[in-house]
């Protein structure tokens, strides 16, 4: 008798990411809900909500992701600046996000899609702090997708610039 071949997880999560199908693992618990002024909202193609259809985060549950950290220059300061936050993926695993594209909406209303294959592909973080400081509305905060734009020189063009959203209120996953 043939013994029966089951793929790993790690197989159908490569397999799905090759295919651009946004396969960030799946979370292990419920999402907690925020005891804070949610700062951040992702909706559509989510597993783990903690509100209405929807996974709500507060800038603590925001803070309580690993961390990373590094300086890059952008098109919107004179010099190179120190962003700090949760990688973009992580904070979708936590969400349960499942999907291809991510449509980013700021507080200023403006909107971006970003590929979700972004969000595997380079360490794409939401920044809560701007040069070890929390970010005002005034300063782009509370929140920006930022891209180490000096890490790859591809990042380093108009259209990783253009996906890059300050004030960043929420995400749609479809």
């Amino acid at each position: 008798m043939q013994p029966v071949l089951r793929p790993t997880r790690r197989a159908v999560v490569g397999a799905f990411a090759s295919l651009g199908l946004g396969a960030l693992p799946l979370r292990a618990s419920a999402l907690a809900a925020p005891t804070g002024p949610i700062v951040l909202t992702i909706t559509g193609r989510v597993r783990s909500p903690n509100a209405q259809g929807s996974a709500e985060f507060d800038m603590a549950m925001l803070q309580q992701l690993p961390q990373t950290r590094f300086t890059t220059g952008t098109p919107w300061y004179a010099q190179p600046r120190e962003f700090a936050g949760p990688l973009l993926r992580d904070v979708l695993r936590e969400a349960g996000a499942h999907g291809t594209v991510l449509h980013a909406l700021a507080l200023n209303d403006y909107r971006v899609d970003i590929p979700m294959q972004d969000a595997q592909r380079f360490d794409v973080i939401i920044a809560r702090l701007l040069d070890g400081r929390p970010m005002s509305v005034r300063n782009r905060g509370p929140l920006f997708i930022v891209y180490p734009f000096d890490a790859q020189p591809e990042l380093h063009s108009p259209v990783y610039f253009t996906r890059s959203a300050w004030q960043l209120r929420s995400i749609e996953v479809a």
